[in-house]
Formats: C-alpha cells, structure tokens, sequence
C-alpha cells in the first residue's frame, strides 16, 4: 500500500513514464491557479492535453477517476483558460484527459482515459 505523502508524486511520476511512452511531450508540471492544479500539461498529436493524475491504492472507494466530479472539472477548467491565456494559446485545440493508477507501488496499473471529459459553452463559463 502507498503511503499519502508519497502517492501524489509516484502516481505522477507512472503518469509521465506512460504518457511519455505513448507520444506525448509533458510541458509543464502542476501548473497552479487559485481555482486549481493542474497534474501534467502535454501536447499530444498537435493537442494540448490537461492531464489529471488520480490513484487509488484501493478500490472500495470507487475508481480514480470518479473523484472527477463535476465541480473539479470545472475548476480544472478555469486553471486551462488561465494557462492558454498566459501562454498565448487561446485558439490551440484542448482536450481533457485524466491517468488513472491503481495497485501498489511495485506494479501500478495505469490507465488513459483521453476527452475524459468536455466544458461547453463560449470560455467555458
């Protein structure tokens, strides 16, 4: 079993190593706003990708994935707006990913789930 402290950090350690090893190139890590973090930001096939990296050492409560509720969409959202504004990149086609882990620490199971989920709407807001 991981330990809190460290599972934040090996998850996305996992997350990289994965995503890396499928095409995409990480360019910022924990890129913080005041309405959120975002994990990982990668581009991906010409795609900026916000990348959320959730882990459970346990299943019973529920997926990692799941903790992406819609309220975290949409402060993972607003954090996306900030960061295309401040790099100039307001007309990049984006996607919303999320890296599940699950396991222990010796053999994670990492999965992609790509266009987790999308915001509507003109700005997303």
């Amino acid at each position: 079993m991981w330990r809190r402290t460290d599972s934040g950090k090996i998850a996305e350690e996992e997350a990289v190593r994965f995503l890396t090893a499928r095409g995409y190139r990480i360019i910022q890590r924990n890129f913080r706003t005041r309405w959120a973090e975002i994990d990982l930001v990668g581009l991906h096939r010409g795609v900026i990708c916000f990348i959320e990296v959730k882990m459970r050492s346990q299943l019973e409560f529920g997926l990692p994935q799941e903790a992406v509720d819609k309220a975290k969409q949409k402060r993972i959202a607003l954090a996306a707006l900030s960061f295309l504004q401040k790099q100039k990149k307001l007309d990049a086609k984006v996607r919303f990913d999320v890296v599940s882990v699950t396991g222990n620490i010796d053999s994670p199971k990492i999965s992609l789930i790509k266009n987790a989920f999308e915001i509507e709407g003109d700005g997303w807001l």
